[in-house]
């Protein structure tokens, strides 16, 4: 307990319909199995053999010193325990599980796990309806969000980049935002970073996803948003004629995929948003 979303934090945002242990549970196991696969399996530091390093030479030393550094590595080995890759934290609203993550992408973890199912159509969770990475958390103020944003949408947006986009926005526990002034305000930042930003309602290549809860905002810019049904575990794994016609776009290392991430990101009607937010 105590460990809460707050800005700052990075992670993949998880929705439920009840069940809300039952989802951290498929989301440690579902994220366990592909950051082993994409990532290595995880490395956790020894606390036992960290200190025996430093007290072989404590006749040599200073007492004071072989304490103070014994402190230090405890210190070092607990804060490291506790950064595990993927650790649950409350999310601040009911059925949206946040799953914090260290040391690694979610943007390119997530659209591998979306791209693993629309392939092989093998259903692997039960609870767990949608997926989101969330690679960047602000406070959810308009200034604090227009200045962040400013700055993180770069890497898909700021000319030479650019893409089509659109904005999906929804909200938790918060009554201060309004909706079509982060739409109206963040697109506008997209456009100021290249006039060649268009936005695409349709298929974009981007989408830009703004999901707020109390007074956190989340952030991320994600592709084949339509393609993997709006990261919607349950649907992506269902056949669809559409899915025939159309590839996913491909991320090779981060670095480059930065570059093509796609996000949509104008008003999209609120047809869309009433289904988003079923």
């Amino acid at each position: 307990g105590g460990r809460q979303l707050e800005a700052g934090m990075r992670g993949i945002l998880i929705t439920c319909n009840m069940n809300e242990r039952k989802c951290v549970g498929e989301a440690y196991s579902l994220l366990g199995e592909y950051g082993d696969l994409l990532y290595g399996p995880e490395q956790f530091s020894d606390p036992e053999e960290r200190l025996s390093g430093s007290e072989r030479d404590e006749d040599e030393e200073d007492d004071v010193e072989a304490a103070l550094r014994k402190e230090v590595d405890q210190i070092r080995t607990s804060t490291e325990h506790k950064l595990r890759r993927f650790q649950s934290v409350e999310s601040g609203a009911n059925n949206v599980v946040f799953i914090r993550t260290q040391g690694i992408e979610p943007e390119s973890l997530v659209h591998h796990i979306l791209k693993d199912m629309h392939t092989t159509k093998k259903k692997k969770t039960r609870v767990i309806l949608r997926m989101l990475p969330i690679s960047g958390t602000c406070k959810a103020f308009m200034e604090d969000m227009k200045k962040y944003t400013e700055t993180f949408f770069e890497p898909w947006f700021k000319a030479p980049n650019k893409g089509t986009f659109q904005i999906v926005y929804k909200a938790r526990n918060n009554s201060h935002m309004s909706r079509e002034e982060v739409i109206k305000e963040l697109a506008g930042i997209v456009g100021s970073l290249n006039p060649e930003n268009k936005v695409d309602l349709n298929n974009p290549q981007y989408t830009i996803v703004v999901e707020i809860i109390k007074n956190v905002c989340c952030l991320s810019v994600v592709r084949d948003y339509v393609l993997f049904r709006k990261y919607n575990l349950q649907e992506v794994v269902k056949s669809n004629k559409e899915d025939a016609q159309q590839k996913p776009s491909s991320v090779t290392e981060e670095k480059d995929s930065k570059v093509e991430k796609t996000e949509a990101e104008e008003e999209e009607n609120s047809k869309e948003v009433t289904q988003e937010n079923k």
